[in-house]
């Protein structure tokens, strides 16, 4: 199901609430406007995800994103205020060691080769092109004050002030999800107390849990995903049946293999 609409601030979701509950309601699978949302991000948790077939998954990614309070949202923000969100951010980041240790490459200031270098790593968004992003404001003054920050080992990214203030990124080779979503877990805890130190919480209430520019990613907003490979399968002719019945979505790299 596809969201026709966006947030400009934190507060819509609470102006807006006569068009917005129901919204969350259908794409949260009947998620009412009393319900109280939970996150886990202890990564021991996790039930199993450690034995993903690495001859079939090639990749494994979790994401969620989180917006900073106190600054509207992409649709709505100033030039002035996604400036403020990216200064802030790579001062944060900056300060992340051992593993997470990285660098930040600002979209206006890159490099040919550089720019080359993260779209072969899958890494660089591109300049939003789809109507939905378009429409509500979210490529205005681009790239100015857009940017990537990955770590040295290019498994843990931040994109900054795409379709959020923060899309964080766990991901590397192979089927160790639980591997994934531990160091998703332990970056983005690290992440929110750089922020809380700097004064800057991240937009949260008790309903909506983690409050997104899109009322999909409301709630803990986390996306998990693998790269399959699937060379037989993808060419059966009931694969697109098959997909709709486990609500899987198919997004190919490549003519062979799907996600």
């Amino acid at each position: 199901m596809t969201v026709g609409c966006v947030a400009g601030d934190e507060e819509t979701y609470e102006v807006f609430k006569e068009l917005l509950d129901p919204v969350i309601e259908a794409r949260h699978g009947g998620y009412k406007p009393q319900d109280k949302h939970k996150t886990d991000l202890k990564s021991e948790n996790l039930k199993g995800g450690d034995d993903l077939d690495p001859n079939y998954v090639l990749s494994s990614r979790v994401r969620t994103g989180r917006s900073i309070r106190g600054f509207c949202l992409p649709p709505h923000c100033s030039r002035g205020e996604r400036r403020a969100v990216e200064k802030l951010s790579v001062e944060a980041l900056d300060s992340l060691s051992g593993d997470l240790k990285g660098k930040y490459y600002a979209l206006k200031n890159m490099t040919e080769a550089e720019q080359q270098q993260l779209i072969d790593d899958h890494f660089l968004f591109d300049k939003p092109v789809s109507p939905l992003l378009l429409a509500s404001g979210m490529a205005r003054d681009w790239p100015d004050a857009r940017g990537i920050w990955h770590n040295n080992n290019k498994t843990f990214l931040v994109w900054v002030n795409e379709e959020d203030h923060l899309r964080v990124i766990s991901m590397q080779k192979g089927g160790n999800m639980r591997e994934v979503f531990s160091r998703f877990c332990t970056g983005l805890t690290k992440i929110e107390t750089l922020f809380k130190e700097r004064g800057h919480a991240f937009m949260w209430n008790e309903h909506l849990g983690y409050i997104l520019t899109c009322p999909s990613n409301l709630g803990t907003g986390l996306r998990a995903g693998v790269h399959v490979k699937l060379p037989n399968m993808s060419k059966h002719a009931k694969f697109e049946e098959v997909l709709k019945k486990l609500r899987l979505q198919k997004r190919g790299t490549g003519k062979d293999s799907h996600n």
